[in-house]
């Protein structure tokens, strides 16, 4: 038997994301705001120079 997702066409990371998509629409207020949180991804750039940090960045 094959899963529900491939048979509808869909790869596995497809199929993840829109699970996780219908679950953030359903959740209540309360749960929403610390789902909202972790949707976000902070990246830090660093300069390096002679093996040491110069100057970094968070986005």
């Amino acid at each position: 038997m094959s899963s529900a997702w491939k048979a509808a066409g869909l790869t596995y990371l497809q199929y993840t994301q829109l699970c996780a998509a219908a679950l953030r629409n359903v959740v209540k207020a309360d749960v929403a705001a610390a789902f909202a949180k972790r949707q976000t991804t902070p990246i830090k750039v660093a300069k390096w120079e002679n093996g040491k940090t110069v100057e970094t960045h968070e986005y």
